[in-house]
């Protein structure tokens, strides 16, 4: 286990900064992409997503004032990057989020990266019926198990809206996967 505080001096020293950085990909590359692709759906999206975020952690380590965890820090920046990504693209294609989200899964069997089986798609649609904060809130505890505590971070929120929002996201997810 790293030393957090100890890692961020490396990351924010110009002399070992490079070498840090380097680590902070190995430590989170795969976690992260995994959230952003649960956001953005599509395997290109999300490598996109996950080099700006990356782009943008590096540009600004040196202001990060470790207020948060470094974890947490990052996943809004995933977060935020993704949310962006989804409203660029459904803006140049002048429909609404809502519209892109149904595209987004309607496309996501012909993805080839997509390794989920009718279930797993099943599921995608269900989460895709939410609301995008019971998205993102459903997707990082039920997935990602990520504490509600560190959920309030990244997505500024309290531990009782996320608590509440997340049981709603779970109800309706079982009705639709029951209405069959």
């Amino acid at each position: 286990m790293i030393n957090e505080s100890e890692f961020i001096k490396r990351l924010q020293d110009p002399k070992s900064k490079e070498a840090a950085f380097r680590e902070l990909l190995q430590l989170y590359k795969e976690r992260l992409y995994w959230h952003i692709r649960k956001i953005v759906l599509n395997h290109n999206d999300a490598d996109d997503v996950l080099q700006n975020t990356f782009i943008k952690v590096h540009r600004s380590i040196d202001k990060f004032k470790g207020e948060s965890k470094l974890f947490s820090w990052l996943y809004r920046i995933a977060t935020n990057e993704s949310i962006t990504l989804l409203n660029k693209n459904a803006k140049r294609l002048q429909i609404t989020n809502e519209e892109y989200q149904d595209r987004a899964i309607n496309n996501l069997t012909a993805d080839v990266y997509f390794e989920g089986d009718e279930i797993a798609l099943k599921l995608q649609k269900a989460i895709a019926t939410l609301p995008k904060k019971q998205q993102l809130v459903f997707n990082m505890r039920y997935f990602e198990d990520i504490k509600y505590k560190d959920m309030a971070v990244i997505l500024d929120l309290s531990e009782g809206a996320l608590k509440s929002s997340y049981h709603i996201a779970a109800k309706k997810i079982e009705a639709y996967l029951t209405s069959d």
